[in-house]
């Protein structure tokens, strides 16, 4: 076998000792008898050897030679030193060593016959790049920096990960070229001084096996856990969506593990509210509190006792509790903080104030299950990390204060951040022009020349369902009051009863034979002003207070009147637009990612959305009509998943309604401005007025000739007044039919005249449904109707 094997490289490994060799004949010469003497026996060794100043890539040879390299190397690996020193002899970048110190060879033997001894912080697609690199430098005189700390990552015989840096002595090698070598020029240099990455590149100018290594590296090797595991804090600190991820602690303790030195210790944080004087559990997927246990929060005066919160809180020190049970009986239970890490059944703990000079922000729990492994001389390694801890929970606090402020300009503003760079410039105008003392309007924000794109899923009938609701209560109520005036007329035979109930019994007539807009405020305004005094004058007889109490109970205060069925109506409107636009939004962020685009929505009876695009609102010479199609495209797309969602949610809602989804295709560019008043984007112009009118009324239009709707439920409707619109979105259909999206019927219907605006036409097709998320079959809007009534 040969060094060479499977090694893709620009460099041909030789091992040879030549330049050791040179460097012992200028030994033989000096004064020191001893070192001249040495001198000769190394020579001698070489002259009975000519392949080890030759150079030899076969295994084969170290095996038949290892007496004679032991020699040769004797000076570098110091039997005095070997238990010590950690080093090895080996060629660059490879992991393959043939000879180290004892030191080395037990660390390797400790780690266990399955560990693999590999380099760190040397990507394999970087290993080639780094090499030819070194040839630029052993070759063509390029100074070229591109040395990258190196690491080995060794577990010792507890099972805790240490780091040992890795430094080259590179006094014993030489590179040469080979045939095959590319003479590399000075704008080849140019070129791969901005290519580091463009690995085709390099091995154009520097083909495999192009040149020749000869001689071999001397690794020295140092111990620098503690300095690594500082370092990986501040790393693991630094990186995002730490809360996210699952994985996050379980990594962060086990770097708290090789700093200590100790297997079997865990990491956990509390925060520290200062307004409520209480500690508070960190939110996020694997995060624990120790001082908390399985609370969400707890008074700091309930969770410690009055040293330990004098340490923590006034005096900002950190404290250890070497032994929990010791102390759990000393302090007879009473330590409150003693006491949760007994009930977790840890045995010994650190507790490190996370503060600055703002005071206290939260707190470090360090914890183990075994005693006296945490203590206060082990607890002065966090003196060196703590500063990081700090300023990454100052950092995480500034987050968050921007997290809070981005939610609440999300959902309280009409601030898209598409457009938020319009603003944003348009606002350090206004602090310009302000600091300067000129004029400090703040301009108006327009954008021209972009495509709107409209949508919405409707309840359908939902007037008829809110009256149908209203009836409801109406009659509940009315017969509700006409019993208790029954049980009334039984005890005092008086003929205003008769009076009341008449009129009551006229009013659910009313309701059930022709409700008005205005039955319900004559309805309220009757029991309010005649009915309730009546009542009230009737709860002094014992046996009616029970029904009346009944029926006061049933009356909403913020409405004044009985407050079910349209309860039940509200609450599946507020459930619909609220799971409905929450698909909306997640679906929008893959959206914004394909291009950039401006996006609201509106909950209504339902959920409409609208989308412009265009360069303007990118701001880059990037917009093509590609951008568009595709837009168009994920609209029809996402509509389709909409409806889909809400019939596969439809059995949890209160009240079961129906939906029908419209798209409003608009051909022209137009142009949109800020209102500063509404605080929401509108067109600007007359003509483009006209697709707002459109907006407002389409969903409400008849198909010509007829009285049906064009919007009906379980179809998708698409309103547009140009044919090559037409033809674009038969093709969107085509395609989501092939993937049973929607079903075979399309129809193309004209639409009655509105006030403005004639010549619109809609294709309509039907939507296929699934039962739910993971059924593969496909159905009608009738088909899933029975389905979910069997």
């Amino acid at each position: 076998m040969d060094i060479n094997d499977n090694i893709d490289s620009s460099l041909v490994i030789k091992i040879s000792f030549d330049k050791l060799f040179k460097q012992y004949e200028n030994l033989i010469l000096d004064d020191n008898d001893y070192i001249s003497a040495n001198a000769e026996r190394v020579l001698e060794v070489a002259k009975n050897n000519p392949i080890l100043r030759e150079g030899f890539s076969d295994f084969s040879v170290f095996k038949t030679h290892e007496k004679e390299i032991n020699v040769i190397l004797q000076d570098a690996f110091s039997p005095i030193l070997t238990k010590n020193e950690i080093k090895t002899a080996s060629v660059p970048y490879h992991n393959f060593i043939f000879n180290s110190s004892e030191r080395f060879r037990s660390i390797l033997k400790t780690a266990g016959d399955d560990f693999e001894l590999e380099m760190k912080n040397l990507p394999e697609n970087q290993r080639y790049i780094t090499e030819c690199a070194i040839i630029l430098n052993f070759c063509y005189g390029y100074d070229l920096n591109f040395k990258r700390p190196l690491f080995y990552e060794i577990p010792d015989s507890n099972g805790i990960m240490r780091y040992y840096k890795i430094l080259y002595n590179a006094d014993f090698t030489e590179i040469t070229p080979n045939e095959n070598a590319v003479k590399i020029t000075q704008d080849d240099y140019n070129e791969l001084l901005d290519n580091f990455e463009n690995i085709d590149l390099w091995k154009e100018k520097f083909p495999l096996n192009s040149y020749t290594f000869k001689g071999f590296v001397i690794s020295n090797i140092f111990d620098v856990t503690d300095d690594q595991s500082i370092s990986n804090i501040k790393s693991t600190l630094i990186g995002k969506e730490k809360r996210k991820n699952e994985s996050f602690m379980q990594g962060f303790s086990g770097i708290f593990q090789s700093l200590f030195g100790l297997k079997n210790i865990e990491v956990g944080f509390s925060i520290y509210n200062e307004e409520d004087d209480a500690f508070e559990r960190v939110y996020g997927v694997g995060m624990n509190s120790y001082l908390l246990n399985d609370m969400e929060s707890k008074n700091c005066a309930d969770a410690l006792c009055e040293w330990s919160y004098n340490k923590l809180l006034r005096e900002n020190e950190y404290f250890s509790v070497s032994d929990v049970e010791k102390s759990f009986e000393l302090s007879e239970g009473r330590a409150p903080h003693i006491k949760v890490l007994q009930n977790q059944g840890i045995k010994s703990a650190i507790f490190a104030p996370i503060a600055n000079e703002d005071g206290l922000m939260g707190i470090l729990e360090i914890v183990s299950k075994q005693p006296k492994v945490l203590n206060s001389i082990n607890a002065n390694k966090l003196v060196d990390v703590m500063p990081y801890i700090v300023s990454a929970v100052e950092r995480s606090k500034n987050d968050e204060a921007n997290l809070i402020e981005a939610i609440i300009q999300k959902e309280c503003t009409s601030i898209h951040p598409s457009v938020h760079w319009r603003f944003k410039k348009e606002a350090k105008n206004f602090i310009k022009n302000r600091l300067n003392g000129t004029n400090s309007n703040f301009n108006k924000i327009a954008f021209e020349n972009i495509y709107p794109l409209y949508g919405q899923i409707d309840i359908k009938g939902s007037s008829e369902a809110r009256n149908s609701a209203t009836q409801l209560d109406l009659a509940l109520q009315l017969n509700t009051v006409k019993k208790i005036l029954e049980s009334a007329s039984k005890i005092e035979e008086l003929p205003i009863y008769e009076q009341y109930i008449y009129q009551l019994n006229e009013f659910l007539n009313d309701i059930e034979v022709h409700f008005q807009v205005d039955s319900e405020h004559q309805i309220s305004s009757f029991i309010k002003n005649e009915i309730e005094p009546i009542l009230k004058h009737l709860y002094s007889i014992e046996k009616l207070k029970i029904e009346i109490d009944t029926y006061f109970t049933r009356i909403d205060d913020r409405t004044d009147a009985l407050y079910h069925h349209r309860k039940l109506y509200d609450d599946t409107i507020s459930l619909i637009n609220k799971e409905m636009a929450s698909l909306l939004d997640q679906k929008q962020v893959e959206a914004q990612l394909m291009y950039p685009h401006y996006f609201e929505r509106f909950k209504t009876d339902g959920v409409e959305h609208n989308m412009y695009i265009g360069e303007s609102i990118t701001k880059e010479d990037s917009f093509n009509p590609i951008y568009l199609y595709n837009l168009r495209l994920w609209q029809l797309q996402v509509m389709v998943e909409m409806e889909n969602m809400y019939y596969q949610m439809q059995s949890d809602f209160p009240i079961a309604l129906d939906v029908a989804s419209m798209i409003l295709v608009f051909n022209q560019p137009l142009s949109i401005s800020f209102r500063m008043d509404e605080k929401q984007f509108d067109v600007d112009g007359t003509y483009n007025a006209r697709y707002e009118i459109v907006k407002k009324r389409v969903d409400k239009a008849f198909i010509k000739g007829t009285q049906e709707r064009v919007t009906q439920k379980g179809k998708i409707s698409i309103v547009y007044s140009q044919r090559e619109d037409e033809v674009e979105y038969l093709r969107y259909i085509k395609f989501l039919q092939s993937k049973k999206y929607l079903d075979n019927d399309v129809e193309i219907v004209e639409l009655q005249d509105l006030q403005a605006v004639t010549g619109l036409k809609a294709i309509r097709v039907s939507v296929l449904y699934h039962k739910n998320k993971d059924d593969k079959d496909f159905y009608t809007y009738d088909d899933l109707m029975k389905e979910i009534k069997a």
